[in-house]
């Protein structure tokens, strides 16, 4: 099974604990950056089944350092539910974690991530605009408001607003929204997600190494993306993918790849993918316990 997806309104429930038990610092984002805040507000949602949730959360915390918030169960979403929800800080990515004690309505659990915004009218105003769609409209949670947008190529992402702005300090790395998208989308989700987020191409290699994707000897697209929201690689394929890429949401970057990926074995993970190099970094894929798959990458001095 799956554990890589978590319903929306369950970032309610952890947009408390960010308020809560966050250590207060400087608050990032720009007026150039559009509705976007910063990079540490981009959540992973991360769904675990209760009974993995501790030993998820340890071997995290083992592997990338940082620490959790506490724990709660609460209704978080619009509609009767109930899930056990935490925060977890790390130096490369922050999360969040839920177990569901209940069934997930639909369409709740698809997004990928979560994204704070500035103003949630104009963030709405800005998607739509951009060529996105608003798959489920605002609404409101115990602390702010939360709505899910589809760009083209069927990406979902979470964007959420408090009424007490959230503040934390910056990651020592940026991680990678990792999006695998069609030929027929990639431009399309491109110019949608670029002009929503003002965000830039890095790099646009129409011959990147497909080794890094489990196809050795052949070539793919590969686009690199920054804005203030924070990292995206952008995989544009043929959707014939080896297993396990494309379950994987987000890259860690990490300071060396051989010494984590033995913290991560000792805290329970599998390497799925043994490390492979691109050429500016060498990455692995890792499986945590509860079914959370990540990629990890150290770049090249």
């Amino acid at each position: 099974m799956r554990f890589l997806r978590i319903p929306l309104g369950a970032l309610a429930a952890a947009a408390l604990l960010f308020t809560l038990a966050a250590p207060a610092q400087a608050k990032g984002g720009t007026a150039a950056a559009g509705v976007a805040v910063a990079a540490q507000y981009d959540t992973t949602h991360v769904y675990i089944a209760p009974a993995d949730y501790d030993t998820f959360v340890n071997s995290i915390i083992a592997t990338f350092g940082g620490k959790p918030s506490p724990r709660i169960t609460a209704n978080v979403l619009p509609v009767p539910s109930s899930t056990q929800a935490q925060y977890v800080w790390t130096p490369v990515g922050n999360l969040s974690t839920f177990a569901f004690e209940t069934p997930i309505p639909y369409p709740f659990g698809y997004e990928r991530n979560g994204y704070l915004v500035t103003d949630m009218d104009q963030a709405i105003k800005a998607a739509r605009a951009a060529g996105a769609e608003v798959i489920v409209e605002p609404f409101k949670d115990p602390i702010g408001l939360d709505a899910v947008i589809q760009f083209p190529g069927g990406v979902k992402l979470q964007l959420y607003w408090h009424f007490t702005a959230p503040s934390y300090g910056p990651l020592e790395t940026v991680p990678d929204n990792r999006v695998y998208v069609s030929r027929d989308r990639a431009d399309a989700f491109v110019h949608s997600f670029l002009r929503f987020s003002h965000g830039r191409i890095v790099s646009d290699d129409r011959k990147a190494n497909a080794g890094e994707i489990g196809r050795s000897g052949e070539t793919y697209r590969r686009i690199r993306i920054e804005s203030t929201f924070g990292k995206m690689q952008v995989m544009v394929t043929d959707g014939h993918l080896p297993y396990p890429f494309a379950h994987e949401l987000t890259g860690y970057e990490v300071k060396n790849l051989g010494e984590t990926l033995d913290k991560a074995k000792a805290a329970g993970a599998t390497v799925l993918f043994a490390p492979f190099d691109v050429g500016d970094r060498d990455t692995a894929i890792v499986q945590f316990p509860g079914g959370y798959i990540a990629e990890l990458h150290d770049l090249k001095k």
